[in-house]
């Protein structure tokens, strides 16, 4: 008998690219471990919203947008760090979980800041916080009271991912979804966007970079744990700077390319 053909021996894996994935499997198991511990935090913990408020004249005031079944106490490593800053934080308890469309969590937050009477804000959020965000910014700030959105880990292009589980709750993500389409046609609005991503999201396996905005790649690895890591929180409050001393969002002067 003829010995059996040998199937080609399949080059071996460089030893970085595996390290790489190795770290990335490292990553994914503390992101949902990171994860379940703020939102078991926010549950078992009643967190005063009103503990983070600091007027601060001639500063706008911070809003908390948090991503999809998070409340708002899942931002408290954030919240905390621009507190001790000297920045005015303010929470949206109305948004609870943050399981509805992205046009009705933008309504929560705009009757929020109308509510509270902010003249200026800007958006601090989280992976769809971010969606909700530029939805603001483009539908909801006809007297400009918003100044601009600081995105962490916000999936713009939307996800691939979202087509493995069949919720309705997850269908915005689709990269092509209706919601995903319209916010994109919205580019006007992506000068006033800081978005901040890292080196691997395994929610976002296509990353968080928007064109137009201004986007900040870290060497943070996780769609969750990154919100407690302080050069996640360097970045914030350096955006904050800067879109604290920008132009008029929708007037014609041109501020600098973010």
């Amino acid at each position: 008998m003829r010995p059996l053909p040998r199937r080609p021996r399949r080059p071996d894996r460089p030893a970085g690219e595996l390290s790489e994935l190795a770290a990335d499997a490292a990553a994914w198991a503390l992101d949902y471990a990171w994860a379940v511990r703020w939102q078991a935090a926010g549950l078992l913990r009643r967190a005063d919203p009103h503990a983070f408020r600091r007027r601060t004249p001639g500063r706008p005031s911070v809003v908390l947008v948090p991503g999809i079944w998070e409340r708002w106490t899942f931002l408290l490593p954030v919240a905390r760090v621009l507190h001790e800053h000297g920045w005015d934080v303010v929470p949206v308890p109305g948004l609870a979980h943050n399981s509805g469309t992205i046009e009705e969590m933008a309504r929560v937050v705009d009757d929020h800041v109308r509510r509270e009477g902010l003249e200026r804000c800007v958006l601090v959020a989280h992976s769809k916080g971010g969606l909700i965000g530029k939805q603001l910014l483009a539908h909801h700030n006809g007297t400009t009271t918003i100044r601009g959105l600081v995105a962490v880990n916000t999936p713009f292009t939307g996800s691939a991912l979202a087509r493995l589980l069949p919720l309705p709750a997850l269908r915005v993500f689709l990269p092509r979804s209706p919601e995903l389409t319209a916010l994109a046609a919205s580019r006007h609005v992506d000068r006033h966007i800081v978005s901040v991503h890292g080196r691997f999201d395994p929610h976002i396996p296509g990353g968080s970079h928007l064109e137009g905005a201004r986007n900040v790649r870290l060497g943070t690895r996780g769609h969750f744990r990154p919100l407690g890591d302080p050069r996640v929180h360097a970045v914030v409050l350096a955006a904050l700077e800067d879109l604290a001393a920008s132009r008029d969002p929708q007037g014609a002067d041109e501020p600098e390319a973010c």
